[in-house]
């Protein structure tokens, strides 16, 4: 008979149970997890690059050290790339990385790779590792069985304070305490930021209002089983998010997991 799993109603207490899927059976791979979660934040980056032809763009040239002509030798001045002036004359240096208005000396190159590829199957063996690791006690720290499965009611719930409350009826208000902001020092731009731990995962099939209600819950983050994603799940590649499931949302995990692809 396959292993069940309880599922709670929003006052706390058992209302029945479910067949526990086979991603929470997965074994836990964290280095695969890890190059998922690269994956993704390098498709947050923006391409830099600069003019190829910046500090180019003038009329000085290298002439060599041996050449008679304006290359600058026995004139008392130092052999580089000067600009060309009337009458024979030589300007100011130019072109080189140490002279004024000179190309920069390693400059960011347009084509340069910097999306970290991950394979489609690689990356769903990942999300299923990621998604084991919140069903295990070894690397979520929760004082409740896991995984925590909660019926679909909790996706009608429209007012931030019901879901504050439902937490705390589940056990976890805990979690919510220990989102303490955390304040960059420096300069004002920085300091003036906000930035929570991310504590709760909170995963649903569909959207009754839940995303709108729990939003604003510091440390906590809402989606829809069909858009997990590994730092979702493991927040920079550490696997064992605390994650509360809805009912519907585990049914539909395998079929969920057997369609993500990273784009």
């Amino acid at each position: 008979m396959p292993e069940q799993i309880n599922v709670v109603g929003l006052d706390g207490s058992v209302k029945g149970n479910i067949e526990r899927p086979a991603a929470f059976s997965e074994a836990v791979r964290p280095e695969i997890i890890s190059r998922a979660a690269t994956a993704e934040l390098t498709r947050e980056l923006q391409p830099q690059g600069h003019y190829h032809l910046a500090g180019m763009e003038t009329s000085a040239a290298y002439h060599g050290r041996m050449s008679s002509y304006r290359s600058g030798r026995h004139m008392g001045q130092a052999i580089r790339p000067r600009e060309h002036l009337g009458g024979g004359r030589q300007g100011k240096v130019r072109r080189i990385p140490s002279a004024v208005k000179g190309r920069r000396a390693h400059p960011h190159l347009p084509e340069k790779r910097i999306i970290e590829s991950i394979n489609a199957a690689e990356y769903r063996k990942a999300i299923a590792s990621a998604v084991a690791a919140t069903a295990l006690s070894d690397y979520v720290k929760c004082e409740r069985s896991l995984p925590v499965v909660v019926s679909d009611e909790i996706q009608a719930l429209k007012k931030t304070r019901d879901v504050v409350a439902l937490v705390g009826k589940l056990g976890l208000k805990s979690a919510i305490a220990d989102s303490n902001a955390h304040i960059r020092k420096g300069i004002r731009r920085s300091a003036s930021q906000r930035h929570y731990k991310r504590t709760i995962l909170l995963v649903v099939k569909d959207d009754d209002g839940i995303l709108k209600a729990a939003r604003n819950i510091r440390g906590f983050d809402v989606c829809d089983v069909s858009s997990l994603r590994a730092n979702l799940l493991a927040p920079g590649g550490r696997p064992g998010r605390l994650t509360v499931w809805s009912e519907s949302a585990v049914k539909a995990l395998d079929t969920a997991i057997g369609g993500l692809s990273l784009k």
